[in-house]
């Protein structure tokens, strides 16, 4: 996935001060998420880590990202049911009444079950004086049959901030039903096999006798029909297969590497990119995964070591710290044949997948990501040979980020043209777009850059 601006700093979760009970746990990490800035992919392996058994590791995800999916209504019905607005301390009870309030919209609950639950939750949570204002919530909540009434505001129905459906109704008005539905809906999970370690059919295989049922899609994809915890895959530890939606899988076919080509993986971090270029088998000079964060590189190499490409690439392969924006930085580094540019985005793409993004993210933070689009852009294009291609991806939807950017680039560089995408269902189209739900993928955006001279304006692909 590509990797969000740090434009909104995440202020980091607090510690944990109640017993583990999965509604208190659950309201501690939207308040983490909500009112602290606190990332989910910070906040869930905490609460996990409290918990046990599977199955309320499952419940935990499916209430605290579903609170999140539809936070707008939820927040509809409590401002109906609440008469002053919770502060401070109290806080916190706010996120476990809309947990409440999930669970019997959504999850069909039982109201006694719901309600006894999330009382005894504002207990744990040092809050027992709220109790009886919870219980009657929810009561009155069920008793008033709130869920049958849904706020028309078309934001609200969407269950998206204002800016961002503002956005993507001036930018797909024509699909803009579907695109907030698939927004909100709970993604699936697409493996990639790495055909280093196993083929596609002996994958398939394993997971037949694990009885986990997938459909296959070659050349390396598999479609999981249930979410699994894909720590328990088969031969998962022995580097067999990554999880990778199939909207990113697609970058390592578009780059079209050759043998012996020098390869720069800009803004790599984690590495699942970088794995599926290595997996193509084709025999690279070199690659070289950039990223300005070391911790960031650090899961790079874990990630890499597990599908065992450190040990096959040896010192063809360079995890290097360093800013893609920064030339100084990059003129260090050799020119590239190659370069996969996975640029820092608003992530609007993924956010069926981490839907904490929405309430992250803000509009005033499209401006400033599209400049530092633009000067990553600007930096890895100075390392690209003539000749060689580079390739722009990102996990938004927006066109400042993705088709508008492409056209300002090629009316500012007279060396670079672009090559379609076979798979454009538009061949004049300033790259290929790809909306969340379509086939089964994430939204993701591609463009392929082509850098040339007058002397070979015609270069290969």
């Amino acid at each position: 996935m590509s990797k969000t601006t740090n434009i909104q700093h995440d202020k980091g979760p607090r510690a944990i001060r109640h017993k583990p009970q999965l509604r208190a746990d659950g309201a501690w990490a939207l308040l983490q998420i909500l009112e602290h800035g606190a990332s989910s992919r910070e906040v869930m392996p905490m609460i996990f880590e409290r918990h046990g058994l599977a199955k309320d590791r499952a419940w935990l995800q499916e209430s605290v990202f579903g609170v999140l999916r539809v936070l707008p209504t939820l927040q509809s019905w409590l401002r109906q049911l609440l008469k002053t607005p919770l502060k401070k301390q109290q806080k916190i009870i706010e996120h476990l009444i809309m947990l409440g309030l999930f669970q019997q919209a959504y999850m069909r609950t039982s109201t006694h079950a719901a309600v006894s639950e999330t009382v005894e939750a504002s207990k744990l949570l040092k809050q027992p004086q709220l109790s009886g204002m919870v219980n009657a919530i929810l009561r009155n909540f069920e008793r008033h049959e709130l869920a049958q009434q849904i706020d028309t505001a078309p934001h609200v129905v969407a269950n998206l901030p204002k800016w961002l459906y503002r956005e993507l109704a001036s930018a797909y008005p024509d699909h803009l039903a579907n695109l907030c539905k698939a927004m909100s809906t709970k993604p699936p999970l697409w493996l990639r096999v790495n055909p280093l370690v196993n083929s596609l059919d002996e994958y398939c295989n394993r997971l037949n006798e694990a009885s986990i049922a997938h459909e296959a899609l070659p050349p390396h994809a598999i479609f999981l029909e249930k979410y699994t915890d894909v720590t328990t895959l088969p031969n998962f530890d022995e580097g067999g297969c990554s999880v990778q939606d199939l909207a990113a899988q697609q970058a390592a076919s578009l780059l079209k590497l050759k043998d012996d080509d020098c390869v720069l993986d800009a803004c790599a971090a984690p590495g699942g990119k970088t794995a599926a270029l290595i997996e193509t088998g084709v025999c690279l000079k070199a690659l070289y995964a950039l990223d300005n964060v070391a911790s960031r590189n650090a899961r790079t190499h874990d990630n890499l070591s597990r599908l065992g490409h450190i040990q096959r690439m040896g010192d063809k392969l360079h995890i290097v710290d360093a800013d893609a924006s920064d030339t100084a930085s990059l003129s260090k580094l050799p020119m590239f044949n190659k370069i996969l540019l996975d640029a820092p985005c608003s992530a609007t793409g993924v956010i069926r997948r981490h839907p904490d993004i929405k309430w992250h993210r803000k509009g005033t933070d499209i401006a400033a990501l599209v400049e530092l689009q633009k000067s990553i852009l600007e930096a890895t294009w100075q390392r690209l040979l003539p000749g060689g291609v580079l390739l722009y991806a990102t996990c938004s939807i927006l066109p400042q980020e993705n088709s508008q950017q492409i056209k300002n680039f090629l009316q500012t560089h007279s060396d670079a043209s672009l090559v379609p995408i076979e798979a454009q269902s538009d061949p004049e189209a300033l790259g290929w777009q790809i909306l969340p739900g379509e086939k089964n993928m994430d939204g993701f955006f591609y463009a392929r850059l082509l850098k040339s001279d007058s002397a070979i304006k015609q270069a290969h692909l």
